[in-house]
């Protein structure tokens, strides 16, 4: 068992899940057909005429992301009503043949280049248009249409992919060939991330409400994720038991009970995707969530080892709706408030004499000064090793007491020590903050040697 675990601590991302994870945010752009029907889910027998945007603005798209902090677009290509948003050869069902005819792929792939922001898209493998669907020829069509967004776009940072599999217009379900889908992108993008329920890259985090788990691991088992790359061998435990179970739902996913049953383990971390509004699509009377719920939804990505991919739906105009711009300035200061000076003057590793249990003393600028969040990453390119750690408070006098405990950390772990919206946070301990000089923290289990990239303060 001590050389798997030591094996489960080597597990390592590659370089474009580094690059992915240092993104922290993007957004997600749903646009199409639905915007114009007011639906959620198209029919797939839409006529093309529907979609009239009056003053589509791409470069607009851009600059609120890019105001919001958000470093990537990841725009739905074409969703399951089958109606595609790009100049394709193998469906008059596109956007060429609608009042626009403007191919508003490449308009935004080009905007994002002039913003400074990463373009990737959506193209789900659901079509309730394509009469195709439901048959092997449909594999072949979708290739054809993914290799066009792969060779015509230039730099794509992230294919998305859901497993949305109901019927199309011949009443038939499609087996889709997803090993081949993601040799196109690694043969035409290879730095591009994938993200699919099954890996190989990113997964789901299994709900679409912008909550996490209480542990988030990147290290998970390879009977989860089918598509990634297997980096152990089985689990003392593998032939003992199935993982046949494990679904992204799951709220134990990379536990030290459940991988030990695993016939292996991949690193695929988890994408927190959620809408600034209660629906996918624009609906004029729908409003965007408060600034304390995408904090909260900040925290559970951001904050907790995850990606952020935040929905913007455009609206009639082909424009963000002035409401979620508004709202997104509004958290942009807010953040920018929250962590806009740390308060330490210097982190040192203290000598406990066990690698696996390290503690880190930090030096506060002003002893005596309330701290609200504490921010730890692990150096995830020698692996996710942190199974647990406490923070205690240390007065003048040497005294410490601990008064939060969490768990895994991973890319970045914020620790909320008091509530800006709540007050004092009901898992910490309540702190006279007036004898504080210092804070540690205590590393109280581990997988290997724990190596930290970064601690923080506000």
């Amino acid at each position: 068992m001590h050389d798997f675990i030591k094996e489960a601590a080597r597990v390592v991302p590659s370089g474009r899940q580094l690059r992915w994870f240092d993104l922290d945010s993007y957004a997600f752009i749903h646009f199409g057909m639905n915007t114009f029907t007011n639906r959620e889910w198209g029919t797939g027998d839409e006529k093309e005429e529907i979609f009239c945007p009056t003053d589509l603005d791409c470069d607009q798209w851009v600059k609120v992301i890019r105001d919001a902090g958000m470093k990537g677009m990841v725009l739905v290509a074409k969703h399951h009503d089958g109606f595609c948003l790009w100049d394709t050869k193998y469906t008059e069902h596109n956007v060429m043949n609608s009042p626009l005819k403007r191919d508003v792929v490449r308009e935004a792939a080009d905007a994002c280049r002039r913003g400074g922001i990463r373009f990737g898209f959506y193209l789900s493998p659901w079509d309730r248009n394509s009469s195709l669907y439901g048959t092997d020829a449909y594999n072949d069509y979708f290739c054809s249409q993914l290799t066009e967004l792969l060779t015509e776009y230039e730099d794509i940072f992230y294919v998305w992919f859901d497993n949305a599999c109901g019927e199309g217009p011949n009443g038939k379900k499609q087996k889709y060939d997803f090993p081949r889908y993601i040799d196109l992108i690694r043969k035409y993008q290879p730095q591009a991330v994938i993200f699919n329920d099954f890996g190989p890259d990113v997964r789901w985090c299994g709900n679409e409400a912008g909550s996490a788990r209480a542990s988030e691991w990147a290290v998970v088992p390879q009977e989860m994720c089918r598509y990634a790359d297997v980096q152990t061998s089985s689990g003392p435990l593998a032939e003992e038991g199935s993982l046949s179970y494990l679904y992204n739902t799951n709220a134990n996913i990379g536990a030290l009970s459940q991988i030990l049953y695993s016939k292996g383990l991949a690193f695929v971390p988890s994408e927190i995707n959620t809408s600034i509004r209660r629906g996918w699509f624009w609906h004029e009377a729908e409003e965007p969530k408060s600034v304390e719920e995408l904090f909260r939804i900040y925290l559970a990505s951001v904050g907790g080892n995850a990606c952020l991919n935040l929905n913007l739906p455009p609206d009639t105009r082909g424009q963000i709706d002035a409401r979620d711009e508004k709202r997104l300035q509004e958290f942009r200061a807010f953040l920018d408030e929250q962590f806009k000076e740390p308060l330490a003057s210097g982190v040192t590793k203290v000598d406990g004499g066990y690698p696996t249990q390290p503690a880190y003393r930090i030096h506060l600028k002003e002893p005596g000064k309330a701290v609200r969040y504490v921010v730890l990453e692990e150096n995830l390119s020698c692996g996710q090793r942190v199974e647990s750690f406490q923070i205690e408070a240390a007065s003048e006098g040497g005294n410490s007491y601990p008064f939060y405990q969490g768990t895994t950390i991973g890319h970045r772990k914020i620790c909320v020590l008091s509530d800006p919206f709540a007050g004092q946070n009901p898992l910490t301990r309540t702190i006279d903050w007036s004898d504080v000089g210092e804070l540690i923290v205590r590393v109280s289990a581990a997988r290997d040697e724990v190596h930290m990239k970064n601690i923080r303060i506000y």
